[in-house]
């Protein structure tokens, strides 16, 4: 994409601006710029010039941010964050041959993978990122090499390759689990059940799967990540069901336990997303490879969607 050379702002212009609206004075924000009053005023002046807004009033010997510049403000500020970002991001990988910039989902990130990550970084000489995304995004316009996903094969132009399944379990603090001592699942239909709202129908299709009925099913407690599901059971608050391999530790030291050995494999699975054009890059197929190792999934399992 050709950009209009015109069109592109002066990031000292931005920096300016930004910190004049942060501080509502002139003076100060050249101070903090160790700029002169007069090149604070003169960068300002030039940026609206370029954007033809009225970014600040004048009101009373003070600067007001007027509404163009209070709409303009939020992007400038979030532009000058991914330019800091950038050049972070450049300097910590000065020294190392490559680099992977990885999507994932929250609690899959730092329940499962980051615990794991030190094995590929011994073989490795990459400089790693990791930033947490909730929902599907367009490759083309955040700078990843791969993300993790759940749910289908699918992702704009991005080959999907397998990487586990995913299998629930209920399960509750141990001290609760001994004062409910449920004999059967049927005694679900009278304790709290903890939800998560990206997934409203967890419960009710668990009890459809085991042939329990109960009108419990979207009673209780609702949190919208299963970080804070897993925090709402060790807290005692009601019975989760949770993902085994994000509860690993819990359910190793006994902290939590499984009701009733009663799992249920969920109708999505987990994947790990590149996009097209970085399908040959090196440093991304050897971590998928090792990726996938990691959950030990059997190779004829595995396979490649292009979407």
């Amino acid at each position: 994409m050709t950009m209009r050379r015109r069109l592109i702002p002066d990031i000292a212009n931005l920096q300016a601006f930004e910190s004049a609206a942060r501080h509502g004075n002139f003076t100060r924000a050249a101070a903090e710029l160790n700029l002169t009053q007069s090149a604070v005023s003169r960068q300002i002046r030039d940026l609206e010039q370029q954007t033809g807004l009225l970014l600040f009033e004048r009101v009373r010997q003070r600067v007001v941010l007027s509404e163009a510049g209070a709409r303009f403000l939020p992007d400038v500020r979030k532009l000058l964050g991914q330019s800091e970002k950038l050049m972070i991001g450049a300097m910590a990988a000065e020294h190392m041959r490559q680099s992977l910039h990885i999507a994932t989902l929250p609690t899959f990130g730092a329940r499962w993978l980051v615990p794991r990550l030190g094995g590929f970084m011994a073989l490795s000489d990459v400089a790693v990122t990791i930033e947490s995304r909730s929902q599907p995004f367009v490759f083309e316009d955040e700078n990843f090499d791969l993300a993790i996903h759940y749910g289908q094969p699918v992702w704009p132009r991005a080959t999907c390759t397998f990487l586990c399944n995913e299998t629930v379990l209920p399960v509750v603090k141990r001290e609760v689990a001994e004062r409910w001592a449920l004999e059967d699942p049927s005694g679900l239909s009278t304790i709290p059940l903890i939800h998560l709202t990206t997934r409203p129908r967890l419960w009710s299709d668990w009890f459809d799967a085991h042939a329990v009925v109960s009108d419990n099913a979207y009673r209780g407690l609702r949190l919208d990540q299963f970080s804070m599901i897993t925090a709402a059971a060790v807290a005692g608050l009601g019975a989760a069901l949770l993902p085994s391999y994000l509860i690993e530790e819990e359910l190793r030291s006994g902290i939590l336990v499984s009701l009733f050995d009663l799992p249920m494999a969920t109708d999505n699975s987990y994947y790990i997303a590149v996009p097209e054009e970085k399908r040959q890059n090196a440093t991304a197929r050897n971590f998928v490879e090792w990726l996938t190792a990691q959950v030990g999934a059997d190779p004829s399992a595995q396979s490649e969607t292009h979407a």
